[in-house]
């Protein structure tokens, strides 16, 4: 072996990520990961149909308020916990050991299931568009397939090079987005411009369990900020800001844009707009932006959903490396890159990962809005609040078992209101789960039945499958288990 081939060998070996990614480079990451075109076109518009409503902007706002008190805490950690890892690592060293190894698995079915639920949408746009535009008609899958394979090179070079691609489209869907808003309210709207979606009597119309279910699933992918550490310049001052930025930035945006989608069509007149809300905002811009408006939405559509999944990636990849340096996963998996410095071998590990189980799909023929979309955005939306809450608990204990920070609103008072507003709506969610993949009975009413309880049962069956690990890795090698965290509990 040369002594170039020794040191590429060794470089490979390193189990650190490196990079210098500031707060705006996290925050596009992380935004990006929320896809503000989707969310504005696709899930707003069933917020409204199905939700409160004139009244759904106001749950963007009421979410961002939520997940913005349990930001406090999780700055905190970051400050106090200098490893990447996120949930893994908050809820390991307050919890202990196997919640950690709990929450890491139930992170990975949470970033997973929204991840290969946006691969079938992206399949099934990109299936009706060259079909509209005189191309062959091909499978959504053979199309998702496709976007996995481009995902998976960009996601094995450099996070800078990710950084750059997500920074670019993001700030096209927010300058479209921001457009609409803006020749709306020049134009005033069929019933002027008013604070109706923010009078109590709107919000709380209709079925607003559902619609703070569409609103938080919005903010899937802010918080994790965290997993860029390793990556971030300055991470005590760059993760805690970026962290604040993110849930702030898509609050206000997706409350303002949803605010000017019911202003265009008027309080009064948005429920019956919304009948068809695949097409709501298309047909918005159409009316405000004209024709040109509509291409440019329906090519940003596209992009939008790339930069989401392209972000869901990186995180993706991220956690699995950090599993793996812990002794999770196979040693392999935390390699990084000589060139790229990245972590290649797990990010290759993530695009098989996604196109297995797109090909499980395509075999059983799930529809790729219907039932992949919806059924495993659902999961994903139900996971990623049980993990909050849990991270919420977990930030106060360590805090008052270290004293590591004495600051009573950022390890206390925070974090407490934050796991009041994530648990309850983690109830709500599960209460109104059937609504989203299609189990109601005849008068619309949610319905437990197979396909809920099935999808239900993997927010359980996975952190069970991290506590079992944990036994097993206590039980047969307890000294890795003794280096899954710092701290004395489990």
């Amino acid at each position: 072996m040369t002594q170039l081939e020794s040191k590429g060998v060794a470089a490979s070996a390193k189990r650190t990520l490196q990079g210098s990614l500031g707060v705006t480079a996290i925050v596009f990451m992380v935004v990006a990961a929320a896809s503000p075109l989707t969310v504005v076109g696709g899930a707003a518009p069933l917020g409204i149909l199905i939700g409160n409503g004139a009244g759904f902007p106001t749950l963007y706002a009421i979410s961002a308020v939520i997940l913005l008190l349990f930001a406090v805490g999780l700055a905190a950690m970051t400050r106090h916990v200098p490893r990447p890892g996120a949930f893994f690592t908050y809820i390991g060293y307050g919890l202990g050991r196997p919640s950690g190894l709990a929450a890491a698995w139930t992170a990975m079915l949470t970033y997973t299931t929204i991840q290969v639920s946006v691969y079938g949408y992206i399949g099934y746009l990109l299936e009706i568009t060259v079909v509209s535009l005189g191309g062959p008609d091909l499978a959504w899958w053979l199309y998702a397939l496709a976007v996995v394979g481009l995902v998976g090179i960009l996601g094995y070079r450099h996070i800078d090079l990710s950084s750059k691609v997500l920074g670019v489209l993001l700030v096209a869907e927010v300058a479209i987005v921001l457009a609409l808003v803006a020749a709306v309210v020049f134009n005033g709207g069929p019933e002027g411009l008013s604070a109706a979606p923010f009078e109590p009597a709107n919000v709380l119309s209709g079925s607003p369990g559902v619609g703070l279910m569409f609103a938080i699933a919005a903010f899937i992918g802010f918080e994790a900020t965290a997993i860029f550490r390793d990556e971030a310049r300055d991470p005590d001052r760059t993760i805690p800001r970026a962290t604040y930025g993110a849930v702030i930035g898509i609050g206000v945006f997706y409350t303002l844009a949803s605010w000017g989608l019911v202003m265009a069509w008027g309080p009064n007149g948005i429920m019956a707009a919304a009948e068809d809300p695949g097409t709501l905002m298309l047909r918005t811009v159409a009316l405000y932006l004209g024709t040109v408006g509509e291409i440019i939405v329906n090519v940003l559509l596209l992009t939008s959903m790339f930069a989401c999944v392209l972000s869901f990636h990186n995180v993706l990849t991220r956690y699995q490396h950090a599993m793996a340096g812990a002794g999770v996963l196979p040693d392999r998996v935390a390699g990084v890159h000589a060139k790229h410095l990245s972590p290649h071998v797990s990010s290759i590990v993530q695009t098989v990962t996604a196109a297995a189980l797109t090909a499980i799909f395509a075999v059983l023929n799930l529809d790729p809005l219907l039932q992949v979309f919806t059924w495993f955005a659902g999961v994903a939306t139900l996971a990623i609040a049980i993990l909050m809450a849990a991270t919420s608990v977990a930030v106060i204990v360590y805090f008052a078992r270290t004293r590591a920070d004495r600051r009573v609103w950022n390890t206390i008072i925070a974090p407490a209101l934050g796991f009041v507003g994530l648990a309850v709506s983690a109830v709500i969610i599960v209460v109104y789960f059937p609504i989203m993949v299609g189990d109601v009975d005849g008068d619309g009413n949610p319905v437990f039945g197979a396909v809920s309880w099935a999808l239900l049962a993997l927010v359980v069956l996975f952190p069970v499958l991290g506590y079992a690990q944990a036994a097993w890795i206590r039980r047969r090698r307890p000294a890795a288990y003794a280096k899954l965290t710092d701290t004395i509990a489990g």
